[in-house]
């Protein structure tokens, strides 16, 4: 029961900073046009990257509590890469399109509203800081993750502010867009480091926190084990992990010897933590098809 209901809770507090989220970047659209802040609307395509992240993460914490089915056998938890590449290049196109706005607004310096700046940064600064402890007490690693990303969005919205309050005292057109190519760089510098982690568990690259090498070695260190072969470690969405390979046997005499050392074996592989594991088992008179 407290299992079900952590779970519950976590599905709100993503489906409510979701909703709040997606709400204000709608309303920064609008008033980064109002206004004339491009900085205020490259944030908005940051809040957009923001928003689609969450609407992921709360449709993946629905998701992932269903059970693999004969479409998927594994489950449902790599659609969260599908979801994060789409997110990737939505956030990719909207920069392109603030850089070129930010460019042409350095080269032809125009007015921007000081005061609706500071109105809707205050506003930024309170929506953003209050999702951000909304998920700060989530149990999930989807609410911690959210949650921190959310006070970096607090720190954009503060320094938007700064700005606002520098041009109520002194109008230095050029500041306003050169302060939206600094979000957007972070924006992109943050969104390529992502979608190149996302390819790589897409191309099935070996997870960062496992060592193929240090996996095999000790496999083989195992008495009774002569070599492996075809060993594979890949990850369903950079958390989940799945591992796959042929061991050969040898000096094997008995049935009873068999089964225990492939106990071990499997045993060994405990540390790593996989979620699944397929082990196939061949004696040292055998010739393997693969190999």
């Amino acid at each position: 029961m407290g299992h079900h209901h952590h779970k519950n809770s976590s599905e709100k507090n993503l489906r409510l900073v979701f909703f709040l989220n997606l709400g204000f970047t709608i309303i920064e659209f609008i008033g980064g046009i109002y206004v004339n802040s491009i900085a205020i609307i490259s944030d908005a395509v940051h809040d957009l990257g923001d928003s689609l992240s969450l609407g992921t993460s709360w449709y993946l914490d629905h998701k992932s509590q269903q059970k693999s089915d004969s479409k998927f056998s594994f489950g449902y938890r790599r659609f969260s890469l599908l979801g994060a590449l789409l997110n990737s290049l939505i956030l990719i196109a909207g920069s392109v399109y603030v850089i070129y706005e930010a460019v042409g607004r350095l080269m032809a310096p125009e007015h921007s509203d000081a005061e609706g700046m500071m109105v809707f940064a205050i506003m930024g600064v309170i929506v953003n800081g209050f999702a951000a402890w909304k998920l700060s007490s989530g149990k999930t690693l989807n609410e911690k993750v959210i949650s921190w990303h959310l006070m970096e969005d607090v720190l954009g919205w503060a320094s938007i502010l700064v700005v606002a309050i520098i041009l109520q005292f002194k109008d230095i057109h050029y500041l306003d867009p050169a302060l939206s190519l600094v979000i957007t760089i972070y924006i992109l510098w943050n969104v390529f480091k992502r979608l190149k982690e996302t390819l790589f568990i897409f191309l099935q690259g070996t997870p960062s926190d496992i060592n193929l090498d240090e996996v095999k070695q000790q496999i083989k260190e195992i008495p009774g084990v002569a070599s492996t072969h075809h060993v594979h470690i890949w990850s369903q969405e950079g958390e989940h992990h799945v591992f796959t390979a042929h061991v050969k046997l040898e000096n094997i005499n008995s049935v009873e010897q068999y089964l225990n050392l492939k106990s071990e074996v499997l045993d060994s592989l405990k540390t790593y933590n996989f979620e699944h594991f397929t082990i196939q088992f061949e004696l040292d008179s055998e010739t393997c098809s693969l190999e």
